[in-house]
C-alpha cells in the first residue's frame, strides 16, 4: 500500500469514527498531533485524537458524516493533504451542554506527515472550532 493510500485509509477510518483499534495499523508509534482548536488544543497524540473523535462520533453527534472535498499527496514532503466538511447534530452526551439538536456544517483540514515506513507520523488538525461550537448552540 502507497504512502497516500495508508493515508486515506486512515482519514476514512478515523472519520467513520472507528476509534484508536481500527486506525492503529496506519499509525507509526508516538505519532504526534497538533490542533489550534479549542475544543482539541490539549490533545497531543493520534492515538489521543482518534479516540476523541471515536466518543464524539458516537455519543455526542452519532449521525454525523462528512464530505471529502479533495486530497492530495506531496511526494517530495511525504504529506497528505484532505479537505472536507462535517455534518453534524449533537443529539447525545458529551457537549458543554445537554443536547441542543443543532447542527454544523463546518470544513476542517487533516495534514498527515508520512513516515518512512509508510504510516503517519504526524497529523495537523484545521478547524474553525468556534464555528461549529456557535452552530451547535455550545457559544
Amino acid at each position: 500500500m502507497s504512502a497516500f493510500e495508508t493515508a486515506t485509509k486512515f482519514f476514512e477510518t478515523c472519520e467513520a469514527p472507528l476509534g484508536w483499534e481500527a486506525c492503529a495499523e496506519f499509525v507509526q508509534d508516538g505519532a504526534t498531533f497538533n490542533a489550534q482548536s479549542e475544543p482539541i488544543a490539549d490533545i497531543d497524540t493520534v492515538q489521543a485524537y482518534a479516540d476523541w473523535m471515536h466518543g464524539f462520533g458516537t455519543v455526542t453527534s452519532p449521525e454525523g458524516s462528512y464530505e471529502l472535498h479533495s486530497s492530495s499527496f506531496d511526494e517530495n514532503t511525504q504529506t497528505a493533504i484532505f479537505f472536507a466538511t462535517y455534518h453534524g447534530k449533537h443529539t447525545g452526551e458529551g457537549g458543554p451542554v445537554p443536547p441542543t439538536n443543532k447542527e454544523t456544517h463546518s470544513h476542517y483540514v487533516y495534514i498527515l506527515k508520512m513516515s518512512d515506513e509508510g504510516k503517519v507520523s504526524d497529523m495537523i488538525k484545521v478547524w474553525n472550532a468556534p464555528w461549529a461550537m456557535t452552530e451547535l448552540g455550545w457559544t
